[in-house]
């Protein structure tokens, strides 16, 4: 499955050195490199741990392509990666190889499920996932229907007296069915509990906090640490572990993704930029000083390809593809960045 990957944080390797580390990382690979250009590389690699970070950076999403790499018709891999980056895989259900699992019985199996595991680990051995670029749409046994964004995973835990699904990653969007049996229904994530009531909802994880937006009905938000509020339609908030945000009117073009788009009212690049590397495989990169350009307009979000073709049509921006798997927003007149 290929793999998103996230800009380095702020104590991580500029995006002026992650750029020169690719361009380095194309010439290097394309076979036609000098012996001059290996000495100034090694002199570049030197000059500082910023830049070898920013090569080992490179590096590592490069091994995650290595087969497109090493493919016989390396261009026809290529372009055929760039088509499939492009579009959205929907309903798209891939096995895991758990069975080494299964050797260890069902209390083995039970014990390492709620193993407190990375998330990442968490999420690839949950009950429904999604990749990246994928978006899915799950009827649980009660006749719910939950929409998982890409790079998104939960866990189902249905029993007699409750329904229960646990956030482990992404967003997913609920619309709850009612269930004869009268059983409340439950999502988890790390910063506490929700509780339906008769609704349609978001809940996404962020990096601090968690997101709810109410569609219908109502929802009420118990944090970790007692804090409680009901949420109701057309209101949103965000919670952490020990207290609730101030709700807020809801903006319903957040549900859009169900749809494949992206509706940007005012919204800064970076932020657009940060919800399309979740269909993006590979490395989508956005010079800072670019990140507070205002962005309107709806953006197919499952195309990454024509998104940014619309972002370099309507923006002050120009998209650069050092590598297949390394794209980058960089000023329209800014100069390419070159090895030096």
């Amino acid at each position: 499955m290929p793999t998103s990957f996230s800009p380095p944080a702020a104590s991580d390797p500029s995006h002026h050195a992650l750029e020169q580390a690719a361009e380095w990382f194309a010439l290097l690979d394309s076979g036609e490199a000098t012996e001059a250009d290996r000495r100034r590389w090694d002199a570049w690699l030197a000059a500082s741990a910023e830049h070898r970070d920013a090569w080992r950076y490179v590096e590592r999403i490069s091994h995650r392509f290595a087969p497109i790499k090493a493919s016989p018709e390396r261009d026809t891999a290529i372009a055929a990666y760039q088509q499939a980056s492009g579009s959205l895989q929907r309903r798209r259900q891939t096995l895991l190889g758990l069975g080494a699992l299964a050797g260890g019985g069902l209390l083995g199996w039970t014990a390492w499920r709620h193993t407190a595991l990375p998330g990442v680990a968490q999420a690839w051995l949950a009950d429904h996932r999604s990749g990246t670029g994928e978006v899915r749409d799950i009827i649980l046994p009660d006749g719910t229907v939950v929409w998982l964004n890409a790079a998104s995973a939960f866990n189902q835990d249905f029993s007699l007296t409750d329904r229960r699904l646990q956030l482990l990653r992404g967003e997913i969007l609920v619309d709850t069915a009612a269930d004869p049996q009268g059983r409340p229904f439950h999502v988890d994530t790390p910063e506490g509990r929700l509780r339906a009531l008769g609704t349609r909802y978001t809940v996404r994880l962020e990096a601090a906090d968690t997101f709810l937006a109410v569609y219908e009905g109502a929802v009420e938000v118990r944090t970790a640490a007692g804090a409680t509020a009901v949420i109701p339609a057309g209101r949103q908030t965000r919670y952490t572990r020990e207290a609730l945000g101030t709700p807020e009117p809801a903006d319903p073009a957040r549900e859009a993704w169900t749809r494949g788009l992206l509706l940007a009212r005012n919204i800064p690049l970076a932020s657009l930029v940060q919800e399309l590397r979740r269909y993006h495989p590979g490395h989508l990169g956005l010079a800072p000083e670019l990140a507070d350009l205002p962005v309107y307009g709806g953006y197919p979000i499952d195309d990454p390809a024509q998104t940014l073709a619309m972002l370099e049509s309507v923006l002050p921006v120009r998209v650069k593809r050092s590598l297949p798997w390394w794209v980058s927003i960089e000023p329209r007149d800014d100069p390419a960045a070159a090895p030096r």
